[in-house]
């Protein structure tokens, strides 16, 4: 991409950015979006979203966008209220589309803006970690993350978008690697009751899919699958 493209692209992004920030009533959703996924409670998640009554699908869905540009925000708070409110099937198909949606943002923007932008969004820290594990698993580094819980889904997004993987590439490894989580994530949440139960099923979820992580991963090395990186 030449780099009046970028400047073009960077510039739009930039406008709309401004515009959204000076529409009093669009700042405020923001601001009070980023304090409800940050404070963590799936139940005023929950109770904002079905606040907005027919646009509860809108508002959930421009939520996971929101936290998947966000880095550390958990989108697992979105999923949890979106199979209180729409039930696990139909919650589970809006939490992957909309974090499918937020993973394919994250890689456009670390591929139209490159690591400077993107640092500013994970921090150089995190982002070297996540460039070893690329360096370690290759392109299917992006299979084997979204199936462990304990590594995070945004900047493997960002890191993806700097490498010369091809996006249909990473398009299929993020949903066939985030589906299992998903689905999960949407079963417990459709059962949550309580705040206490609300912590017992997260954990039991976390470690549910850090096990089935861990079983994948040990069968790629027992079936001799090498990591290389993507050629093209």
């Amino acid at each position: 991409m030449s780099k009046k493209t970028k400047l073009i692209l960077f510039a739009t992004t930039l406008g709309l950015l401004i515009i959204a920030l000076i529409i009093p009533h669009t700042r405020e959703w923001l601001i009070e979006a980023l304090e409800l996924l940050g404070s963590g409670n799936v139940e005023a998640v929950q109770k904002y979203i079905l606040s907005y009554g027919p646009l509860a699908v809108l508002i959930s869905f421009l939520m996971m966008i929101l936290q998947s540009i966000i880095a550390p925000i958990p989108a697992f708070i979105i999923t949890f209220a979106n199979a209180a409110i729409f039930g696990w099937f139909w919650g589970a198909i809006l939490s992957w589309t909309s974090a499918m949606a937020g993973a394919g943002l994250c890689f456009a923007i670390a591929r139209i803006y490159g690591r400077d932008i993107v640092i500013k969004f994970t921090g150089n820290k995190v982002l070297k970690s996540i460039d070893s594990f690329f360096t370690k698993y290759g392109t299917n580094a992006i299979l084997i993350a979204r199936f462990l819980p304990f590594v995070p889904f945004d900047p493997i997004s960002y890191a993806a978008g700097l490498t010369p993987m091809k996006f249909r590439k990473f398009f299929i490894a993020t949903g066939i690697g985030q589906l299992p989580a998903t689905l999960v994530y949407s079963y417990v949440g459709s059962t949550i009751t309580g705040g206490t139960k609300l912590f017992i099923n997260g954990l039991l979820v976390l470690f549910a899919v850090f096990t089935l992580g861990l079983i994948l991963k040990d069968k790629f090395k027992k079936n001799g699958i090498e990591f290389k990186e993507d050629s093209k």
